[in-house]
């Protein structure tokens, strides 16, 4: 047995040096051509990598070739984005972008590189979805919702018991498990009554073969979130997490529950989800920030073309009103970037411009004025700053700009 594994190190050594000399002849040779791709000019932000400045990004083979400041070559092509901001790849790690064949390109029209379906389907339609994200223009995975039938806003997914099948969900993951990447429960009263509990019993179980986490949509729940959170595990999420009570994060103080500290301790993230209907209003939200309990990662709970009509509008919009209640730039970018890879293992290759790394790039504007926000009660604040989407590039490739 020592000497097997000797050889197949042997072999493992020879293997990556005759690979990195192929890349290394490979890329010298690229140089010399020039290049495929060049960001010029931009101010280059990335949490990841601790850069905040001028730079250019230079793609070679649709991956990171470079992040330089000046660089002295040519390109293929090149995109000018002399005073815009220049940020890894959008991740939206929770919109209901798998539900038409053209949603994925519409959230790619917004800077968002690649996104994750958060329970649009169960078993019943999961195939179907799964092709969709399959032949989208940027990088899509899925959560299966624990209910068959998917979301069911008018009667509720999980009123019936029968309809959550740990055996089918199973099945339905097996045959989808290059794009499905975890479970969604959606535990508000009016999609559950009673049976939030059992059904995210019944999610932990259908995800323990495949070691995935699992999803909550919290807010206003039958049961209280203490109950719901002993449930979880390290690496599951809470989104909608400032969703006003009954059951929300606060106690009856307006201080964070002891108990959701604690889950945070214990590897538990915390999404934002904005939505549209009783998610977050501006009371949770403003108390969550005063007492420091920042949600790990910004979504937008993005549901079709409509929602740019709403007080979602679309992701970079989502990412100002952090801005406006004091988050520095540079966090509220690694809330839609390196944090939203870490947070799900599909993404971990995406939301850096390190070198190697696939070439999904958003360039956005930031601009100054009066701008208005809305929670979900349509409650407006101003704030004096909002991103806008410019321009994105996926794989190396830019896409089609915004009208």
């Amino acid at each position: 047995m020592k000497e097997y594994t000797m050889m197949m190190n042997r072999r493992r050594f020879l293997y990556a040096a005759a690979t990195g000399a192929a890349m290394l002849s490979r890329t010298s040779n690229l140089r010399a051509a020039g290049y495929d791709l060049i960001i010029r000019g931009g101010r280059v932000v990335d949490p990841s990598l601790g850069i905040d400045g001028v730079r250019d990004v230079v793609v070679v083979g649709g991956r990171i070739a470079a992040v330089e400041e000046n660089v002295k070559a040519d390109a293929a092509e090149i995109l000018d984005a002399r005073g815009r901001l220049v940020v890894p790849g959008l991740i939206d790690v929770h919109c209901h972008a798998a539900q038409s064949n053209d949603a994925p390109q519409l959230v790619l029209l917004d800077g968002v590189t690649s996104y994750l379906d958060a329970g649009t389907y169960g078993a019943d339609g999961i195939d179907q979805a799964a092709a969709r994200v399959k032949a989208g223009p940027n990088f899509g995975r899925l959560l299966i919702n624990i209910s068959r039938i998917g979301v069911d806003n008018q009667k509720g997914e999980l009123h019936d018991l029968n309809l959550v099948d740990v055996d089918l969900a199973r099945a339905a993951i097996a045959r989808n498990r290059d794009v499905v990447i975890g479970i969604k429960a959606r535990l508000s009263n009016r999609f559950t009554g009673a049976n939030d509990l059992e059904a995210l019993r019944r999610a932990q179980e259908a995800a323990r073969p495949f070691g995935l986490p699992v999803m909550v949509h919290i807010g206003q729940s039958y049961s209280p979130l203490p109950a719901i959170l002993s449930l979880l595990k390290r690496g599951d999420v809470i989104t909608h997490v400032y969703a006003p009570d009954p059951n929300g994060i606060f106690d009856d103080s307006g201080r964070v529950l002891p108990q959701v500290l604690a889950a945070r301790r214990r590897g538990i993230q915390f999404d934002f989800g904005n939505g549209t209907l009783d998610h977050f209003n501006w009371e949770m939200f403003e108390r969550g920030v005063k007492q420091g309990f920042i949600p790990d990662t910004i979504s937008t709970d993005w549901d079709g073309p409509k929602t740019r009509t709403t007080n979602v509008v679309d992701l970079p919009n989502v990412m100002s009103k952090f801005l406006m209640l004091g988050l520095s730039l540079r966090d509220v970018i690694a809330r839609v970037t390196v944090n939203s890879a870490r947070a799900f293992a599909a993404f971990s290759d995406r939301g850096t411009l390190n070198v190697g790394a696939p070439a999904d790039v958003t360039v956005l504007d930031l601009r100054e004025g009066a701008f208005q926000f809305q929670d979900d009660y349509k409650v407006v604040r101003t704030g004096s700053q909002r991103l806008f989407p410019i321009a994105a590039v996926v794989g190396g490739k830019k896409t089609p700009e915004r009208s």
